[in-house]
C-alpha cells in the first residue's frame, strides 16, 4: 500500500513534488492516496503563492521552508481521523499537529496541521495565513475575509496601498483558480480509502 501513496507522490502531473521530508512522513504513515494528493496540490498552490509574494513584494521575508512543508502536511491528522477526508470535522487539526511533533517536527513546521483553519487566531502569521489560503484558492474557493488578512498584511508590512495589494492579489487568486478543474480530477482520481 506504500507503494499507492508514493504513486500519488510521484506522478508525473504538472504539480511540484512535496519536500522530501513530508514525501517520507506520508509513506511512513501509509497516508492515504487521495490525501497524499490533496496535500501535493495546496503545495503547488501554495508554491505559487510564494512566487508571487516574491515578485510583487520582493521586501516581505516569508519562511519558504515552513509554508511548503505546512502545506505539504496540513492535513496530516486526516490519517488518524479518515473519516474527515470525505466529510467534515475538525478532530484532524490537533492530531495532526501532535502527530508531527510526536515524529520530531520542529514547531514552526509542525503549526499549520493546527492552524490552517484558524486564520482569524491572534497572532497568526503570514505564512500561516498563505498555508490557509492555498488550502482553499487550490480548489478555487475565495474566502474574502483570509484574503483581506492576506492584503492587510502584504501592505502593512510592504508599504503599498490596501486596494493595489488587493487587485494584484486578486489576479493572482484569479489566475491559480483556472487549474482547479485539473487539480480537483487528479485528487480525485485517487480514492479515499485503500
Amino acid at each position: 500500500m506504500a507503494a499507492l501513496s508514493h504513486q500519488a507522490m510521484t506522478e508525473e502531473v504538472a504539480l511540484c513534488r512535496l519536500p522530501p521530508a513530508a514525501e517520507t512522513l506520508l509513506t511512513d504513515l501509509n497516508a492515504p492516496r487521495r490525501l497524499t494528493a490533496h496535500l501535493r496540490a495546496v503545495h503547488d498552490v501554495a508554491a505559487q503563492l510564494l512566487t508571487w509574494v516574491a515578485q510583487t513584494h520582493p521586501g516581505v521575508t516569508v519562511d519558504h521552508e515552513s509554508v511548503l512543508y505546512g502545506a505539504a502536511t496540513h492535513d496530516v491528522g486526516k490519517v488518524l481521523h479518515p473519516n474527515e477526508l470525505s466529510g467534515p470535522g475538525h478532530d484532524h487539526e490537533p492530531a495532526g499537529h501532535a502527530l508531527l511533533r510526536s515524529r520530531g517536527v520542529e514547531e514552526r513546521l509542525a503549526r499549520f496541521a493546527a492552524t490552517h483553519a484558524s486564520w482569524t487566531a491572534e497572532g497568526i502569521t503570514l505564512e500561516e495565513l498563505l498555508v490557509s489560503l492555498a488550502d482553499k484558492v487550490w480548489k478555487a474557493k475565495r474566502v474574502p475575509d483570509l484574503e483581506q488578512l492576506v492584503t492587510d498584511h502584504l501592505a502593512r508590512v510592504s508599504g503599498q496601498e490596501p486596494w493595489e495589494v488587493f487587485m494584484a492579489l486578486d489576479d493572482e487568486l484569479n489566475r491559480i483558480a483556472e487549474g482547479a478543474d485539473a487539480r480537483l480530477t487528479y485528487q480525485s482520481s485517487y480514492p479515499v480509502t485503500a
